[in-house]
């Protein structure tokens, strides 16, 4: 007995040597842990000074005409997605040593992608400013020969070419003229000294009109939740009105969530090679919602309205990185006819903000008190419910919009469940069991519950050590990072994180 204790202290000792000496990394050990949880604040935020005329406008869309070249023939390469005014933003620490870059949060892309520059400033630049590759010791930029860089790689169809230096060059181009190029490169996410991703392929744009980068959540395999392995992650989308001077903020979590046991799940709808069509998007976290509701009445659509023809057509996403929510013209008809039923000659006759046609002058709170609730049905009883006073949006001059579009007419036959109807709603990505949760909550509470907190150590209900700490790059801001140790084993915050503490 004693000699299998001897061993088992020397499997122990060697075990913590490992922790101790090997910084801990997001990898398939120790992501598939139940202690594996970061938080970090995430901010809706306009991107756009003019935000009430492109509210509904434009489309994100990659141009053929404009790298005829270099495009790939492929059913998926011009998937559209929906431009945005209005974005979900979470700060994410980069590099080594890490410099902190915005990024637009959306389960609807594939690459992630940062701003980046060449010129190395005299001193390190501050949080906000684009990324500098010079001051990073992790960084490295892909050659021509990289497998990423071919034009035909399943499940990324983004267009490649060598530049002049034969590294790989990859370029975005949108349908109102913006645009994000650049390099694909390697690079760590740097959450402290002993928690870090391994390298990942991301964009590093050189030239761009967008004023932040992308986190791409989707399903491909270059995605950020693929490449770092981790197996859920969840936010929380704030609603929009706050105090003046303030943003709003919500949450944003990579691994466990402490919330979860309050969430109800529906299935993942996944696709098999040979169940591909042109217009599907096979990498979108598809869901079946089976109805909608407006005021109480169960509108007569068919289920099958929701769910993808032979063509690809009708699937039906959640989707961060959408603002508004999108219906095929069959769902969107129905909808629009049960509006103007309930509000009469209200509707602005004539008036088109972008795709959306039902919009109103007057009082909004009276309209959406009209309307009623909104509820979109899926399996097992689970309802995202929109109340009546979230309805509508303001987009110009007094004017509101209800908050969905023809997605027919943009050529997009797929309906989108976008974020302006994820507000005050966990939405939760469990990719290892292919499901996804919701949970209603007052996002910009929770939020708030952990600005209050410098730096803490404890646990959660499930036992899982946490630490909690002020972020210096954000100073209304925190994030929570659990303890990557034995549970039985002290650690202290790291001194980057909580420093004076």
């Amino acid at each position: 007995m004693a000699v299998s204790n001897m061993h088992l202290l020397l499997l122990l000792l060697l075990f913590l040597v490992f922790f101790v000496d090997l910084s801990v990394e997001l990898n398939h050990t120790t992501t598939n842990s139940t202690s594996f949880s970061l938080s970090f604040p995430l901010t809706s935020l306009s991107l756009s000074t003019n935000t009430a005329s492109k509210m509904l406008r434009d489309s994100l869309i990659a141009n053929p005409k404009r790298n005829n070249k270099n495009t790939p023939s492929s059913p998926y390469n011009y998937k559209l997605s929906f431009k945005y005014s209005m974005a979900l933003i979470v700060n994410l620490p980069i590099g080594t040593p890490p410099q902190v870059q915005p990024m637009v949060l959306d389960t609807g892309s594939q690459l992630s992608w940062i701003q980046c520059h060449n010129k190395a400033p005299a001193k390190p630049p501050p949080p906000t400013a684009s990324f500098n590759p010079s001051l990073s010791s992790t960084f490295s930029i892909l050659p021509c020969t990289h497998p990423a860089c071919k034009p035909r790689i399943p499940d990324f169809t983004l267009p490649t070419s060598c530049d002049l230096n034969r590294l790989c060059h990859y370029s975005y181009y949108y349908a109102d003229g913006n645009y994000a190029e650049g390099n694909l490169v390697r690079e760590k996410f740097t959450f402290s000294r002993s928690l870090f991703t391994p390298p990942l392929i991301l964009g590093c744009a050189t030239e761009s009109t967008d004023p932040t980068g992308i986190l791409g959540m989707n399903r491909g395999r270059l995605s950020f939740a693929s490449q770092s392995k981790i197996t859920k992650f969840s936010y929380c989308v704030p609603t929009r009105e706050t105090r003046p001077g303030s943003l709003p903020t919500g949450s944003f979590y990579l691994g466990k969530n402490p919330n979860d046991p309050g969430f109800r799940y529906i299935e993942m709808l996944t696709f098999a090679q040979s169940q591909r069509m042109p217009n599907l998007d096979p990498l979108a976290y598809t869901v079946a919602l089976l109805g909608i509701r407006i005021g109480g009445k169960k509108l007569s659509i068919s289920p099958a309205v929701f769910r993808a023809d032979a063509g690809g057509s009708g699937q039906t996403m959640i989707d961060s990185g959408s603002e508004f929510t999108y219906l095929v013209n069959e769902a969107y008809d129905k909808v629009r006819a049960e509006i103007v039923r309930a509000v009469g000659p209200r509707i602005k006759q004539g008036y088109v903000s972008g795709v959306a046609d039902m919009c109103f002058d007057g009082n909004a709170v009276e309209i959406g008190r009209l309307i009623g609730d909104m509820v979109f049905e899926f399996e097992k009883g689970v309802e995202i419910v929109i109340p009546k006073e979230r309805v509508l949006a303001g987009v110009e001059g007094g004017v509101h919009c209800v908050a969905i579009g023809n997605s027919d007419k943009l050529a997009a036959a797929s309906n989108i469940i976008g974020s302006f109807h994820q507000q005050n709603l966990w939405v939760e990505f469990d990719l290892a069991h292919r499901r996804v949760g919701f949970g209603t909550a007052d996002c910009s509470r929770l939020a708030k519950k952990y600005q209050r907190v410098t730096c803490d150590r404890g646990r959660d209900d499930d036992g899982v050590e946490i630490a909690r700490f002020k972020s210096d790059e954000e100073k209304e801001s925190s994030t929570t990072v659990a303890m990557m140790t034995p549970k039985r084993r002290s650690r202290r915050c790291e001194a980057s994180l909580c420093e004076g503490t």
